[in-house]
């Protein structure tokens, strides 16, 4: 393993476990500050607007500004937001430190940073080993976000040792502040030979892979805005309200889903290489969005942990296959400018979604932004098979000579 890629490991771990409790402890967090589902999606939803500019200065800056040096100055503004956001309470404060730090509170690292990794990380890898090093990625994000999650009993534990209520999720906040802090540090030893190529003064995309990524994107778009009825934050709330369980049992169960990702993760690269990157992506993301919608009936937590285990055990396989696909149909020096601009429009679902989930959740019931979301994803899932068939990455048109590389109709 590369030095590079040993750094940028670490440094996704790290931020993962800070985005796994603040995915648990976000909504909970602020309804013990007495927000609203409303303002608590709003609250959300800013902070992946904040998370939405940055993926959009690095998509079109990034390797020109140089990656080293973006990836450092974001760890440094999402510790700043997460301490800011630790010692205010008013709504506008929250929602200000929200935008400038980036807050995620999806349970999942899906922000400028990863944008910025995922550029780099084909280049530390052979074409036939970039799938297994993309999954190796995601399982330390998915064992960060599950360790994370438990982390978000950490105000359960504060208060069992006589601290106050406000005061033990202030130092939880605090705490993720200093994790992302420490991977701005990381950044600084990376090697100069992951900044992109900066003398080009324009990136042309050749047509084929404009042709590509102007069609991924609009159906990345449609399941982000089905993915941002269905971040943590919201999750936990709806776990939290619905059964009346303590933050402690919900960090446990996210500790379980976040388990059940990471060994999918490897799942999806054994997978993949059998039956091929779109129909790994496809065939294990309907079967997840029908579990999930069992969810928002269950009788009991019980029930609804069982089925939304089962469901986290297949919903993250499309994640390593989707990112590497998408490096794969690029050419390498479109790949900063592809995975931005397919972050780019993920983020930007994500940031308009929660608001609408939270007013859902606060006037019609809890359980239905999981139906709508999961119905959504499905047609998602329909509609990559379609387009998205018949274009092969290089392995496997090493494996399929006779198949399209072109989008299907």
């Amino acid at each position: 393993m590369t030095p590079d890629r040993r750094l940028l490991y670490t440094a996704a771990f790290l931020r993962a476990l800070a985005t796994g409790m603040m995915g648990v402890l976000l909504g909970i967090y602020l309804a013990r500050m007495t927000f609203t589902p409303a303002q608590i999606g709003v609250v959300i939803g800013i902070g992946l607007a904040g998370a939405t500019l940055a993926a959009l200065l690095v998509t079109f800056a990034g390797d020109r500004l140089g990656r080293r040096r973006l990836l450092f100055w974001l760890g440094l503004l999402s510790a700043l937001g997460g301490a800011v956001a630790a010692l205010v309470s008013s709504p506008l404060a929250v929602g200000c430190a929200a935008f400038i730090g980036m807050l995620n509170g999806m349970g999942r690292d899906r922000g400028a940073a990863l944008v910025l990794e995922q550029a780099i990380m084909p280049a530390t890898a052979r074409p036939e080993e970039r799938t297994r090093v993309f999954a190796w990625y995601n399982v330390l994000q998915d064992v960060g976000h599950g360790v994370g999650a438990l982390l978000a009993a950490l105000p359960a534990v504060l208060r069992a040792a006589g601290i106050g209520d406000t005061a033990s999720f202030q130092v939880a906040v605090m705490l993720y502040a200093l994790l992302l802090f420490a991977t701005a540090v990381l950044y600084l030893r990376l090697s100069p030979q992951v900044d992109g190529p900066r003398e080009q003064p324009r990136l042309v995309v050749s047509p084929h892979s404009r042709k590509v990524l102007t069609r991924v994107s609009l159906l990345f778009g449609l399941d982000s805005v089905a993915g941002g009825f269905l971040g943590a934050a919201l999750l936990s709330y709806f776990f939290y309200q619905r059964f009346g369980v303590s933050e402690s049992a919900i960090a446990l169960l996210f500790l379980g889903a976040r388990s059940m990702n990471a060994v999918s993760h490897l799942g999806a690269a054994w997978l993949a290489r059998r039956i091929g990157l779109v129909n790994t992506m496809v065939f294990t993301h309907i079967p997840s969005s029908l579990l999930l919608m069992t969810v928002a009936f269950a009788p009991n937590f019980w029930a609804a942990a069982v089925l939304f285990l089962l469901r986290e055990g297949l919903v993250e396989m499309d994640v390593p296959t989707r990112q590497s696909y998408v490096m794969a149909v690029v050419r390498p020096e479109e790949r900063t400018f592809a995975s931005g601009i397919t972050h780019l429009v993920r983020l930007g679902g994500w940031a308009v979604a929660p608001s609408l989930a939270g007013l859902l959740m606060q006037y019609l019931s809890l359980g239905t932004p999981l139906v709508i979301g999961a119905g959504m994803k499905i047609a998602y899932d329909v509609l990559l098979y379609r387009s998205f068939r018949g274009v092969k990455p290089p392995e496997e048109q090493t494996l399929s000579p006779s198949s399209d590389s072109r989008p299907s109709a």
